[in-house]
């Protein structure tokens, strides 16, 4: 980390402050301290000012100033993201700007089977708004009780629910943004069919808060599905789980809502270090799949299709062993026990992660070829492996040698991301999945993607943030 280099002018300070408020400028050192350092420690960052308007007008008025005064504004969340946009860097001259009190659901449209929610609404929030309506809101992630949709938006977050729904931006119709200018641009429209011209909402949802600042959107719900079955599922092999999806897709189809592929290390270190989980097979098996069907019609149809599929897959030796959740409860404990996996490794040592994607065919071969690149780095090092299968997205977590020293296995990070994101790209998958670019991959992806890729980016970049103040430093 460098030093902190120059500090905002205390006028500069007070100019913006009048804005929200001294209420809702935070200068104090330890009021500012949550805002910038990000959950697994990376990256902490330094500002003078921590700005949390409550109205568009507020943040319209703080980036027309920011744009005249030439001041870096980086938009935050809840700061649950894991690639480093949302942190500030140790310059002192970047400002926060926190989303968190524009949190109001403006809107739920049964008929329309949309919301339209302002930025700083935690996604938990919005999941228990709609199943109050009778809707289903379906983005869920282990973070949901804090994240925020301005940040999910921002992040294009992904999560269990992609394989039927889509990841964030399927499930936004139109935005609100306040561009760097400080002007307003209002596109909460409801409409699915839209070919007026570009898509320009898509141009902020994943942009990670570097061309403007998403303050609401229209979001879609969907019927709450009225039976809902979810399986645990042991398998002798990667092969396995990968045929018994496409087992799945064939005897369920739409009606398959969620495939998480589990490895036997995850699963282990959440049946050591887990709070409150119980296992869900009397024996070990070399890899699991949490598998979920819901049915629109009802429970007994759901469980006839989950029950189908297992028996298939028994019966044509794919299966190894499998429990269908008894109840609700049974079920919420299997979710429970795959939302617990990401935090029990980290009892386990310093690890490096990888949020990459590859075709779905491909996850045994890439699996078996990640394995032999990681030992080539680090003999010792054990391999962390689960995620959505549905949609080709693994988190592949790599903890230190169990006897080996954090330190040192930190120090190996550049060459353990290479050799592993060397066969992603063989297999012509994605480096980023779900998390987004941040200050993690921006190197990363500035060589090696294709020079028109980082050239059109850069153009659309330099179009709406001339001045260069948002979120400087992520993505490009």
């Amino acid at each position: 980390m460098t030093d902190i280099s120059q500090k905002l002018d205390p006028a500069l300070i007070d100019r913006f402050a009048a804005i929200v408020g001294e209420k809702y400028a935070l200068r104090d050192e330890q009021d500012i301290a949550p805002y910038l350092i990000e959950r697994r420690g990376l990256w902490h960052g330094v500002t003078s000012l921590v700005l949390r308007p409550g109205s568009v007008d507020e943040v319209s008025r703080i980036m027309r100033l920011a744009t005249e005064t030439g001041t870096p504004v980086v938009p935050q969340s809840g700061n649950t993201g894991l690639v480093g946009a949302q942190v500030p860097d140790r310059s002192g001259r970047e400002i926060i700007l926190s989303l968190s009190r524009l949190n109001r659901i403006r809107e739920i449209d049964v008929l329309s089977n949309t919301v339209t929610a302002e930025a700083g609404v935690i996604l938990q929030t919005l999941q228990e708004a709609a199943d109050a309506a009778d809707r289903l809101f379906p983005l869920s992630l282990a973070a949901q009780g804090s994240c925020q949709i301005g940040g999910n938006l921002s992040s294009n977050a992904g999560g269990t629910g992609v394989l039927a729904y889509g990841n964030a931006r399927e499930l936004c119709l139109g935005v609100e943004v306040v561009l760097p200018t400080g002007e307003v641009f209002d596109d909460l429209r409801k409409l699915k069919k839209d070919n007026t011209g570009y898509d320009l909402k898509n141009l902020f949802v994943g942009a990670e808060g570097t061309l403007g600042i998403i303050t609401a959107a229209v979001l879609k719900l969907f019927p709450k599905p009225k039976g809902r079955e979810v399986a645990f599922v042991g398998l002798s092999s990667a092969e396995a789980a990968l045929a018994l999806f496409s087992l799945a897709m064939d005897r369920a189809g739409a009606s398959l809502t969620a495939f998480e592929l589990i490895g036997k290390r995850p699963y282990d270190f959440t049946l050591r270090h887990g709070q409150g989980v119980v296992r869900p097979l009397a024996d070990d098996w070399p890899w699991y799949v949490l598998m979920q069907v819901s049915s629109g019609r009802s429970d007994a149809d759901g469980r006839a299709l989950i029950e189908e599929v297992l028996a298939d897959g028994l019966e044509q030796g794919i299966v190894g062993d499998a429990v269908v959740a008894a109840s609700l409860a049974q079920g919420d404990a299997f979710w429970n026990f795959r939302e617990t996996l990401p935090e029990c490794q980290k009892p386990e040592g310093a690890s490096i992660k990888h949020d990459i994607s590859v075709p779905i065919a491909s996850i045994p071969r890439f699996i078996e070829q990640a394995a032999g690149a990681v030992a080539s780095v680090s003999a010792g090092a054990r391999v962390v492996c689960f995620g959505h299968m549905g949609d080709g997205n693994l988190h592949y977590n790599i903890s230190r040698p169990l006897d080996g020293d954090d330190e040192a296995f930190l120090a190996l990070y550049h060459p353990m991301n290479k050799a592993v994101h060397d066969v992603v790209r063989s297999f012509h998958g994605s480096i980023s999945a779900e998390h987004g670019i941040g200050q993690l991959k921006r190197d990363e992806l500035i060589a090696t993607a294709p020079p028109m890729a980082i050239d059109l980016m850069r153009r659309v970049k330099a179009a709406f943030d001339p001045a260069g103040i948002m979120n400087p430093g992520k993505v490009i």
